[in-house]
């Protein structure tokens, strides 16, 4: 079975930002993605359209165009937005993003009307009706379907990397899971989902989806949810790893270091370098370890089981990645990273909340207030120290990774 690759001449860079619709006054989700999509008719239906509906009506997506830098998906990002808003005081809604919602429950959601996901929620019955999550997929371009299978492998030991920045979902359904992303453990239970399958080459890719396709488990390849996938109709490689990401300025952080990983090994690959690929079962325990404990993991580095600090480790990527992001334009965007690093990813910052005395309420209303601030915002705060907080709540179950020290050389590293 040949899949054609449409292959991007450069490093071009799309962003799809899953947004919630909640209530102001009750914090819960409110079920009107139909009424607001449909009072924006210029920007949601057209051929290819920048507001789309997802699996539950709590839910719309925003998706940019084909863009060539991190500021352009900003902006792109940052004008849809501002046509939602328009629209939605008069409904008393606001917009938010976590990997899950704090306080609802999935049995209480509508499905959207859309025909394919009552054909999913047909076919994969229970596993589908749960997945009251939320996401942001990043798509890169890549410049041949033969670099597309060594890149997603190379990416695949970047997964804990990619989810401990942006894990937003410690809640489910109104209790602590004590997990950093239990939208990780939802969303992974799809039969097709998880992380890629180390393959050799694109031929193997294309049996890999003929096999699917002819035993049916799959209508087409776009039911392929890997946490990194080859996307052959936009010639991109899709990184799907991120947690629902609360602020435009982590979204942007999350475009840069997608981008700026993809083009670094492209590089590498026309000089002529091996690629990082991994075993699975590495793949799958470092995912696990950043699912649990989020940037105060310890990540497996080798098939003999040695392990380092992935707040350590990400230190070391960033630099390595700061010459190229330079290049590229988004280095004040990649600098975020040390932000979170310093100040405390989304998971730690919601579970500040309630360490500070506050409720599940008071977290929805923290998670809208960092929507709103923006891009242009300070950096968000859930009253104060939310890094700190958050990281020593985030030891609740015995959790003897935390490594201070590599955490303290943050603020030295930052871009001034």
């Amino acid at each position: 079975m040949a899949i054609e690759f449409n292959a991007s001449d450069r490093t071009t860079i799309g962003a799809e930002w899953e947004l919630q619709l909640v209530d102001v006054n009750t914090r819960h989700l409110r079920q009107e993605a139909q009424q607001v999509l449909g009072a924006l008719p210029s920007l949601s239906q057209t051929a290819s359209p920048p507001l789309r509906h997802e699996l539950m009506q709590c839910t719309i997506e925003v998706v940019t165009g084909i863009c060539e830098t991190v500021e352009e998906i900003k902006a792109d990002l940052a004008a849809n937005i501002k046509q939602i808003t328009s629209v939605l005081e008069d409904r008393q809604l606001a917009l938010a993003c976590s990997g899950t919602h704090p306080l609802d429950d999935w049995r209480d959601q509508t499905t959207s009307p859309v025909q394919r996901y009552g054909e999913l929620i047909e076919d994969l019955q229970w596993l589908a009706r749960r997945i009251l999550t939320f996401g942001v997929h990043v798509h890169v371009g890549v410049r041949s379907a033969e670099k597309a299978v060594p890149i997603v492998n190379a990416l695949s030991k970047y997964l804990p990397h990619f989810l401990a920045l942006t894990a937003s979902s410690p809640f489910w359904s109104g209790h602590d899971t004590g997990l950093a992303s239990a939208r990780s453990v939802v969303f992974g239970a799809l039969p097709t989902a998880g992380p890629p399958p180390l393959l050799p080459d694109w031929t193997t890719f294309e049996d890999y989806m003929e096999t699917l396709l002819r035993a049916g488990t799959i209508r087409s390849i776009k039911e392929v949810w890997w946490d990194v996938r080859p996307h052959p109709d936009f010639g991109t490689i899709e990184i799907r790893m991120f947690d629902g990401i609360p602020t435009l300025r982590e979204v942007g952080m999350a475009a840069a270091l997608s981008q700026s990983l993809v083009r670094l090994f492209d590089q590498q690959l026309d000089r002529g370098y091996g690629l990082p690929s991994p075993p699975s079962w590495v793949v799958n325990d470092n995912k696990w370890r950043a699912t649990r404990y989020g940037l105060d993991a310890r990540v497996i580095t080798d098939g003999h089981g040695t392990t380092v600090p992935l707040r350590d480790d990400l230190y070391e990527l960033l630099h390595e990645l700061e010459p190229v992001a330079a290049r590229l334009g988004c280095a004040e965007d990649l600098d975020v990273a040390f932000e979170v690093l310093d100040k405390g990813a989304p998971y730690e910052r919601q579970r500040a909340v309630i360490d500070q005395g506050g409720t599940l309420n008071d977290v929805v209303d923290a998670l809208m207030a960092e929507f709103r601030a923006g891009v242009d915002g300070p950096w968000p705060s859930s009253g104060g120290g939310a890094g700190e907080r958050g990281a020593e709540h985030g030891d609740t179950g015995g959790n003897a990774d935390r490594d201070q020290p590599s955490r303290n050389r943050g603020p030295s590293h930052a871009r001034t």
